[in-house]
């Protein structure tokens, strides 16, 4: 893990050096340069680790109770890494542009320090192996999020957004420490190679500790209705920090969720119905209140909480052929909710950064004040329709391969379950929430393309929008 641990030091350097640059033009030229240079260290082990070849784990002493400094990277920490470090580095690209253009220079070297740490902390969580080393970049993760969302804190709205934010994300902390803390109890240690043991524990207590990890993993991920934080600090942050925290961000609770699961050993069967409930819920309501929208940012927002329903359905589906013993259910529900992990963070990510453009040409992000913009500005108007396509779940695009394959599990579920009814009716609950959620999330995007792309433009600063710098097309066309 060598050259991870040198990827994250790039990372960090790049953050510190644009701190002590503030206040010069370097700075956010070493910021970026850091995360991109860094992200891209880190990404190789990474996808070593993901192809299934042997990456030697780190494991010191530290004078902490609870175990060692211990970092791994397995299959699924290779996959959660893949997309987290690639949009990370495209939006540092990106932002890059962005900040300099508009953001007061005195504060670029803070905003890079906190962006590339958010990047280290994210990444550390991923590989941490021990579950006090877990919450401490759990805590990291949470602490520079906040400082990003409330960059811009001379807006009032700004700093309530940061507020709502930082105490929903201590509040599902809250549940983590407890989830570990029992866990640890039962299994005499807070690593993770010790945590395994959980899986002879009783059902009951199993039980509580899956209920706190769906609170505690759940509100970071952005379930409904945890999810209160997340339409508020997504539309308050830059925009390439909204890609990057709605994109990869809130996975990191998926990652938790799938990682607990793992760990507790065969599930019962009532998991897999919890977590369609909350996928049926979180998927339908996102797209509803979406559809209500006037702020772009804000429609992009509730729309990461549809789709983390789209993937909790996913999980749910292949959780309950677990305990059914289904493995075609299992692997089509995992595979189709993990594969929409990485879709969504590709699309997501390119509909904030398409947002950002929009933003910083016309000075608003009130949908009814735009119009006409891709006249103005074509690169950005057909990489947001793209986007758009994507996250409606249009083949040929990404967003139908995923969504596709929890459909294919969901039919599988329905006939193939001999009469189950513990099967059969999650099954068709999922059918039926992937077809309204599609439908709706069509209707959604076709009326923000048209009405923010289409037609003629509705302002004098609409009128006079124009197409963004190089640094910003290029991460939206690579993505």
């Amino acid at each position: 893990m060598a050259t991870f641990f040198l990827g994250v030091g790039v990372l960090v350097a790049g953050g510190v050096g644009a701190l002590a640059l503030a206040r010069t033009r370097w700075a956010s030229t070493v910021g970026a340069g850091g995360a991109v240079a860094g992200c891209a260290l880190a990404l190789s082990p990474s996808l070593q680790a993901l192809l299934g070849r042997p990456v030697d784990p780190v494991r010191w002493s530290w004078s902490i109770p609870g175990g060692t400094l211990s970092f791994a990277l397995d299959p699924l920490s290779g996959f959660f890494l893949l997309p987290t470090l690639v949009l990370a580095a495209a939006a540092a690209v990106y932002g890059h542009e962005y900040l300099r253009a508009s953001a007061p220079p005195e504060r670029l070297g803070e905003a890079w320090l906190c962006y590339n740490l958010l990047v280290v902390s994210m990444a550390l969580t991923l590989v941490a192996q021990n579950g006090v080393l877990f919450l401490l970049a759990w805590e990291t993760m949470a602490l520079t999020s906040f400082f990003l969302v409330v960059f811009e804190r001379d807006k009032g709205g700004v700093r309530r957004a940061g507020w709502t934010y930082l105490v929903a994300t201590h509040l599902g902390g809250a549940a983590l420490l407890a989830m570990f803390v029992l866990a640890a109890g039962a299994a005499g240690s807070f690593e993770f190679s010790d945590l395994a043991r959980l899986a002879v524990e009783p059902s009951g207590f199993k039980g509580l500790i899956f209920l706190l990890a769906v609170v505690g993993f759940g509100t970071k991920a952005g379930f409904v209705p945890l999810h209160v934080w997340l339409p508020e600090a997504h539309p308050a942050a830059p925009s390439h920090v909204s890609a990057v925290m709605s994109g990869v961000m809130i996975k990191t609770g998926i990652y938790g969720l799938v990682r607990l699961l793992v760990l507790l050993g065969p599930p019962a069967v009532w998991w897999g119905w919890l977590l369609v409930g909350i996928g049926v819920t979180s998927g339908i309501l996102g797209v509803l209140f979406a559809l209500a929208q006037h702020d772009l940012k804000r429609l992009l927002a509730y729309h990461s909480v549809e789709n983390v329903g789209i993937i909790t359905l996913g999980l749910g589906l292949g959780t309950v052929g677990l305990a059914a013993g289904m493995p075609a259910l299992t692997v089509l529900g995992f595979g189709g909710g993990l594969l929409h992990v990485l879709n969504h963070t590709l699309f997501k990510g390119l509909l904030f950064l398409g947002a950002g453009c929009v933003l910083r040409a016309a000075a608003t992000r009130e949908i009814d004040r735009l119009g006409g913009l891709h006249r103005r500005m074509p690169w950005t108007g057909a990489c947001f329709l793209v986007g758009a396509a994507a996250i409606a779940g249009l083949p040929p695009l990404n967003g139908f391969v995923s969504e596709f394959l929890i459909y294919l599990g969901a039919f599988r579920g329905a006939v193939g379950a001999a009469g189950a009814a513990t099967v059969i009716v999650p099954a068709l609950a999922t059918i039926g929430a992937l077809a309204l959620i599609g439908g709706l999330a069509a209707a959604c995007f076709t009326k923000a393309f048209g009405i923010v792309f289409l037609g003629e433009p509705r302002t004098a600063a609409a009128e006079a929008a124009h197409e963004a710098g190089a640094a910003m097309r290029g991460p939206m066309v690579a993505l």
